[in-house]
């Protein structure tokens, strides 16, 4: 049996390949009469369009980059799956490239996302990248993109963010009105433009409440070696630093080899330490005790940032639309955090 084609579902009809096409397309310069037909033919006979030949002939790939630092935090799985809701509806297929904070890494597959091998880029960067050439090669390859989350501060581009500076004033203030005196923010970057907004409002709260702020109330880790390593990272610093009555982590790995550490130190939470943190973690609800949270909206980030992104593609806004699109955030108050009673 030969292939099922356009062309041989528009013999068997007697139509033109241009009929057909715009039948199967629901054009409005077909009737609804011939519409029926070609479709009852297309049903009996087994033709399928092949988006990837009518790409081809648009020139387009209808395929798209989404880039990645990590996966282990359930932000981005989340924002993926709003990406993929759109992408699914535009029928465009989606690679999807991890750069494990990896500068090198990021720059390459954007060096292979220039080359035409796309129709457009989201991206989170890595925790290394603070340079903007290799953005610059997709603009001049014309390649539209638009960051998600994770931005470079100052480079002009389409963005979608959360309210992080907000977030991390809220998330501190609480904290503070739970008694805490001696709060830390524990980052695993002091580069990374979300991180350093969320800080800008973690000290905001510091200094509104009348609490001394410095270097001290920022912490470092390494995120990157997981598992026992984070963990003990975290002993040492509780060790280091007794005072610490309250933590702010910036990312979700930080809260839960918190709970890990508290755990092998005996320290109770909250009576003893207070922990807030900026997760979309389906399961604060049974950590013990449960976890207060500050709850981006990963899924609507991804949508959202899709949505620009094809009407990018399709040219229905400017290159650059102007200010970053910023979504709010939730605090969800839980038992890691309560009012201390002191003597």
């Amino acid at each position: 049996m030969s292939k099922m084609t356009i062309q041989v579902l528009a013999d068997h009809l007697g139509l033109s390949i241009s009929t057909i096409s715009k039948a199967l397309k629901d054009s409005h310069e077909i009737s609804a009469a011939t519409k029926q037909k070609v479709l009852e033919a297309a049903t009996e006979l087994g033709y399928t369009p092949n988006p990837y030949a009518s790409s081809l002939r648009k020139q387009k790939s209808k395929t798209i980059a989404v880039i990645l630092p990590e996966i282990s935090d359930s932000f981005f799985a989340l924002a993926v799956g709003g990406i993929e809701s759109v992408a699914t509806e535009r029928q465009y297929h989606t690679l999807i490239y991890l750069t494990h904070e990896s500068f090198l890494a990021e720059k390459d597959v954007l060096k292979h996302c220039a080359g035409g091998r796309v129709d457009g880029v989201l991206i989170s960067v890595s925790k290394e990248t603070t340079e903007t050439t290799h953005f610059d090669t997709l603009k001049r390859a014309n390649i539209p993109f638009v960051f998600f989350d994770r931005d470079l501060e100052g480079y002009e581009a389409n963005k979608v963010l959360t309210d992080d500076y907000r977030s991390g004033l809220i998330a501190t203030r609480h904290l503070i009105d739970q008694g805490c005196k001696y709060p830390v923010f524990i980052s695993p970057s002091d580069s990374l433009s979300v991180c350093n907004r969320r800080y800008d409002g973690f000290k905001s709260a510091l200094n509104n409440a009348g609490l001394p702020q410095g270097t001290e109330n920022f912490i470092l880790v390494d995120c990157q070696n997981r598992g026992a390593s984070l963990t003990e990272q975290l002993k040492t610093v509780l060790q280091q630093n007794p005072a610490i009555d309250g933590v702010l982590a910036s990312v979700e790995d930080i809260a839960i080899h918190s709970y890990l550490a508290c755990k092998e130190l005996n320290i109770l939470i909250p009576d003893r330490l207070q922990i807030i943190a900026f997760t979309t973690i389906k399961t604060a609800d049974i950590f013990s005790p449960t976890l207060t949270t500050i709850t981006q909206p990963a899924f609507e980030t991804g949508k959202q940032a899709a949505s620009i992104l094809f009407d990018l593609i399709d040219k229905k806004q400017p290159k650059v639309s102007g200010a970053p699109l910023i979504l709010p955030s939730i605090l969800t108050e839980r038992a890691s955090t309560k009012s201390i009673t002191r003597a």
